[in-house]
């Protein structure tokens, strides 16, 4: 089960599938080694180049690794009441779910199989993964607290997608409640259901296709 940030407030939920705290050490030794290497083959380069031909070669190798891996390590999704903040290395986005004018569930179908939820709130959409599956089933879910409350802030908006898609949460979380086996699941329900059609992009449950996963 993915913990709390210890500096979230008493409402305020993590809504990531992995903990940041279980990536950020890795994350940090990948943008460190990168640096190094950038700076290393820099520093060779300057034995036969004019330093700056070879300090901007050390950039163009270290920097978009070390660069990708500190925005990485800098990305949360937390839920507050009905309000998604995203946190990005641009900065935060936040979207009120009770709000909201287009809800709906995405599934990314492959050997690694990914099912977001994706809500649209004016201009701004934003995703939250809900579970990873592979091919034998096994994968991470969102944990119980983040699909109680995340079901929770759905039911606020009047939306009848929310509301269907809110029931789906709660179904889930009670099959992971009592750990059922993943054909039990609702979430991986949706991703078998995709597979069979052998679609290879990625698919918008339609609305029959939601009411199958809450009989």
């Amino acid at each position: 089960m993915t913990e709390q940030f210890k500096s979230e407030p008493a409402d305020e939920v993590g809504l990531d599938l992995i903990a940041p705290e279980m990536y950020a050490p890795a994350l940090r030794r990948l943008a460190l080694a990168a640096l190094g290497v950038g700076i290393g083959i820099g520093l060779l380069l300057a034995l036969w180049v004019h330093w700056p031909v070879a300090l901007g070669v050390g950039i163009v190798i270290g920097a978009p690794t070390a660069l990708y891996a500190i925005a990485v390590q800098r990305r949360r999704i937390r839920l507050s009441g009905s309000v998604i903040r995203a946190r990005t290395w641009m900065g935060e986005r936040r979207l009120d779910l009770s709000a909201a004018n287009g809800v709906e569930i995405l599934v990314r179908a492959g050997r690694l199989s990914q099912i977001v939820l994706r809500v649209t709130s004016g201009r701004d959409t934003q995703e939250v993964p809900l579970a990873m599956y592979t091919d034998s089933g096994s994968g991470r879910e969102m944990h119980i607290l983040g699909l109680r409350r995340l079901a929770d802030a759905l039911s606020t908006c009047p939306l009848a997608a929310a509301l269907a898609v809110s029931d789906v949460l709660v179904r889930q979380l009670r099959a992971e409640a009592r750990d059922a086996i993943a054909e039990e699941r609702p979430l991986y329900r949706a991703v078998h259901m995709v597979r069979d059609r052998d679609q290879v992009s990625a698919v918008v449950l339609s609305d029959s296709d939601i009411a199958a996963l809450t009989r």
